[in-house]
């Protein structure tokens, strides 16, 4: 009896072992990712010992299963289990399942069930909608409860039939989702009804016209967002129902118009500042202004308030006009952390470089600290650097200074550049072996939310956009961070067009001391598309893959249905005339955006220019850009002779950022080389 005590002791010791030890080796195993082998998916599913283990399996399964719904249910079938929010996943997804195979009546069983046990996930927000269908109370509260949920935004596109409904549907949509597919017929229908006696009382009021401008010019149309804000009878718009952001979009939109509306436009900002002084928008509208051409936009700096006439981009933009290298010196030690003190470092620079004034050109050069300027923008500052080294006899620093752009930024225009100087590495302009041959690898989301991590993790993109959608609003990203987030759940479910302009964003943006998230956002921003229509073209014609990529990425962000505002279309943003002649017919629009037609036709067309210009990539992406006809009036020693201030010569702005850009990624794409802090 004496050894019981001692006996019991060591069980429960050894029992809590085992537990703990249990415990650890769970949390050991390898979480469950899309890059997880399907057999290995399907063994724990059928098999694992732990119930959320099978759920996340069963789910991972359903994300990436082909079109058949009844397999998918039944990936589903008992996973519904318990209060975690992916219960709610799987009972949305099941009864989505549901409604395609038309079975309603199970379908309505599981809405409500969600709608029951999760009213606060927002899954609950997709049976609001499906379920208010027949009940317009349940539509309501959708629009109150979810504004910004995409489930919402559908239903206020189908608002009505009654014109009041209409319009209320309308301005919700100008609210939280401007952009959304149909809100913009609603929104100029609202619009058109303004001041009219339209029945059922839908002329929207004074202040709903302000709202419904402003979601016409988030979607870039300043003339009708004017015409909106214009009452019958009326000879200018009434800008005063307007937000300081509705104004600051207004703006936007109008500085793209003709000189007229750009005008107008500049005076809106000045405005802007005027009325709302202390609002975010003030500061970038002030940006926004001192970014325009012209001596209008420099008069128009000139009727800002004092306060602001004081600020960085303000007297960057006056240094600048000014000429004057002792008012530029003082911005530059002045403000040495502003976007608008970089521009001016390297628009001085720039003029000096086309001029061969070395020596004044490192000064200007050596004023700000590489290490405290965006990535991009750093690689560009040391490339140039490097270049004034070497044409000074300093070759030594020039070979250290590239030698630091490459392991900082190894790919780009400039890290290609460098490699070139360094005589390491230059374009390959045929197919090689080390080319992409299959889709990009997965990788986690890291956005901080642990429940949004987890459903990016478990292949539900579409859940993780939602969540994200939801808890943003109508607020846009504006850090580094937040963008990076949100143009990787946009690419996740298929909107390369805004996701990769926001990656771009988030690059020229990125603080320096944010330098981890490098790696991650050059993978996002090279992402391997279509490789089934550009495979065999390169193969065919003799051309890297790597530049087939890096043209669609420029040119639609390989987006197939785009149409740019001159008439091109789709993946290579073909002109229908030089799709005709290559195809030796007359295509329809529908063909020019079938992604291995379009890519077919621009890759024949890039290895004619590439040919034309006996493999020199500078003016045949350049003539893809402007043209041949434009390039050939450009052409002089320096296109071989120094082929990086050809490039800066570009009298095209647009040109001369096209080709960078374009050359750039074909670089990142071939060396696929992660960036180092």
């Amino acid at each position: 009896m004496a050894r019981l005590p001692i006996l019991l002791a060591v069980s429960c010791l050894g029992t809590g072992a085992a537990l703990l030890l249990g415990r650890a080796l769970l949390e050991a195993r390898p979480l469950l990712t899309p890059a997880t082998p399907t057999s290995s998916l399907e063994r724990v599913r059928r098999w694992n010992p732990d119930p959320g283990r099978r759920r996340e399996a069963a789910l991972l399964l359903h994300a990436a299963g082909d079109g058949n719904r009844q397999a998918r249910r039944a990936l589903l079938r008992g996973q519904g289990w318990g209060p975690d929010p992916l219960a709610a996943v799987v009972l949305k997804l099941d009864a989505l399942d549901a409604q395609a195979l038309e079975q309603p009546v199970q379908a309505e069983g599981l809405w409500r069930s969600l709608l029951r046990r999760f009213p606060t996930a927002p899954a609950s927000a997709d049976a609001l909608y499906a379920l208010g269908r027949d009940q317009p109370p349940l539509r309501q509260q959708l629009l109150e409860r979810w504004p910004a949920h995409p489930a919402a935004l559908a239903a206020a596109v189908e608002a009505g039939p009654d014109p009041s409904q209409r319009l209320e549907g309308a301005l919700h949509l100008a609210r939280w989702g401007a952009r959304w597919p149909g809100a913009e017929a609603l929104l100029r229908q609202a619009c058109a009804s303004a001041g009219s006696a339209a029945p059922g009382g839908a002329a929207p009021t004074p202040d709903q016209r302000g709202v419904l401008a402003g979601g016409l010019a988030e979607l870039g149309d300043g003339r009708g967002a004017l015409s909106c804000l214009t009452p019958t009878g009326a000879t200018a718009a009434d800008t005063t129902a307007l937000a300081p952001a509705a104004r600051l979009s207004l703006a936007r939109a109008l500085l793209r118009g003709d000189d007229g509306q750009a005008r107008q436009g500049e005076a809106l900002l000045v405005e802007l500042v005027r009325r709302s002084p202390s609002a975010p928008e003030a500061e970038e509208a002030v940006r926004l202004l001192a970014q325009q051409e012209g001596k209008p936009a420099v008069a128009a700096l000139a009727a800002l308030p004092p306060s602001w006439r004081d600020r960085a981009p303000v007297q960057a933009r006056l240094a600048l006009e000014s000429g004057d290298g002792q008012r530029a010196a003082e911005v530059l030690q002045r403000w040495p952390d502003d976007p608008a003190a970089w521009d001016l470092q390297w628009e001085l620079s720039r003029r000096l470089l086309l001029q061969e004034r070395w020596q004044d050109a490192e000064q200007v050069l050596s004023r700000l600290d590489a290490d405290r300027l965006a990535p991009a923008l750093a690689a560009r500052q040391r490339f140039w650097l490097g270049y004034v080294q070497q044409q000074l006899g300093q070759d030594e620093q020039a070979t250290a200074t590239w030698r630091e752009l490459r392991l900082h930024h190894p790919g780009g225009y400039y890290g290609w550049r460098a490699a070139v100087k360094l005589g390491e590495g230059d374009l390959v302009l045929a197919p090689g072996p080390g080319e992409p041959k299959h889709g990009d690898a997965w990788e986690p989301l890291a956005s901080g939310d642990p429940q949004l991590d987890r459903l990016w993790r478990l292949g539900q993109t579409t859940e993780a956009w939602e969540a994200w959608r939801q808890q943003r609003g109508s607020q846009a990203p504006r850090a580094s961070r937040e963008l990076l987030v949100e143009g990787r759940l946009r690419q996740g479910v298929g909107d390369d067009w805004t996701g990769l302009g926001q990656l771009e964003q988030a690059a020229l943006r990125l603080p320096p001391d944010q330098c981890e998230l490098l790696p991650r956002l050059e993978r996002s921003l090279h992402p391997h598309r279509f490789l089934d229509a550009f495979t065999p073209v390169a193969r065919q014609q003799g051309l890297p893959l790597a530049l087939l990529l890096a043209v669609a990425k420029q040119e639609s962000r390989f987006t197939p249905t785009v149409h740019s505002n001159a008439g091109a279309v789709g993946l290579l943003q073909l002109m229908p005339d030089t799709a005709a002649e290559l195809a030796g017919e007359r295509l329809s629009e529908a063909e020019l955006e079938t992604p291995e037609r379009n890519a077919a036709l621009g890759g024949r067309y890039l290895k004619g220019l590439l040919d034309q210009w006996k493999g020199n990539p500078l003016p045949a992406v350049a003539s893809y850009n402007a043209g041949p006809g434009a390039v050939q009036g450009w052409v002089n020693p320096r296109l071989s002779t120094a082929p990086e201030l050809w490039v800066e010569a570009i009298p095209f702005p647009e040109t001369r950022l096209y080709v960078k850009k374009v050359l750039g990624n074909a670089w990142s794409y071939q060396e696929g080389r992660s960036p180092a802090c």
